[in-house]
């Protein structure tokens, strides 16, 4: 009998950016913020650091109880960055070690940020194999090629720890064209295109605008596998997974 516990720690990264006037951007670049002067720039010592700028009127701190603006180009405002998730998924059912069976579970991943170039989502696992007990363990999914599988797939005699995720802002690896193939199209089928956690950050989903205060969730579902030729180990199988929100 095996019971798979997930244990996600929390990162959030908070980036500075400044409050703007204007923004431009196609798909080559973005401009966050423009401002209009005839002079300034940075200049430093040993002792100090300047960064300057003449020309602008109208600049500082004012607010109401109803807003707080910080105006021209060196007022500088820090982005809300918000992840939510859950501590522990467990796997289900219990999977059987002498006839093999499927194990599912998953998370649901919401990042919530006021950044007007968005944000990113990362995952990656502590160790590789993901998913172990000891010295035993589920051998990570390895795609049949470059992209994602569709379709979750285990040889005979081996077993699998794999994931995938779902929602709006998941990025094109893990979306598909309707008909089997991943990383193509503009879709996302529920329960496919399947892939290893890894333990390098991995990007699953990102967006490139403010999502504040709604949140955008990302669910990561993750399978655990073991084919009916194979003996797995009785063990209660762990696999430790950073989750990781970068405002833009």
């Amino acid at each position: 009998m095996k019971k798979t516990f997930f244990i996600f720690a929390v990162i959030a990264m908070i980036g500075a950016h400044p409050l703007f006037a204007e923004v431009m951007n196609s798909s080559n670049y973005s401009i966050q913020s423009d401002s209009i002067n005839f002079g300034g720039g940075n200049s430093s010592s040993a002792n100090f650091r300047n960064e300057s700028s003449f020309g602008e009127l109208a600049i500082g701190v004012s607010g109401s109880a109803n807003f707080n603006l910080k105006s021209g180009y060196q007022q500088m405002s820090q982005s809300y960055l918000a992840l939510s998730t859950q501590a522990d998924v467990t796997l289900s059912p219990s999977i059987d070690g002498t006839v093999g069976g499927t194990a599912n579970g998953q998370a649901v991943v919401t990042v919530t940020t006021d950044s007007p170039a968005g944000y990113e989502l990362y995952i990656k696992a502590s160790s590789s194999p993901a998913l172990s007990s000891g010295v035993n363990f589920f051998s990570d999914y390895t795609p049949a090629g470059l992209n994602p599988d569709f379709t979750f797939n285990t040889p005979a005699a081996s077993s699998r720890f794999g994931f995938s995720p779902e929602g709006s802002a998941v990025v094109v690896r893990w979306r598909d064209d309707g008909v089997g193939s991943c990383n193509t199209g503009a879709l996302n089928t529920a329960d496919a295109c399947w892939d290893a956690i890894g333990t390098v950050n991995k990007l699953v989903a990102s967006e490139n605008t403010s999502n504040y205060p709604g949140g955008t969730p990302t669910t990561l579902k993750f399978r655990a596998q073991s084919d009916s030729s194979n003996l797995q180990a009785v063990g209660t199988y762990t696999a430790t997974t950073t989750v990781t929100a970068i405002a833009l």
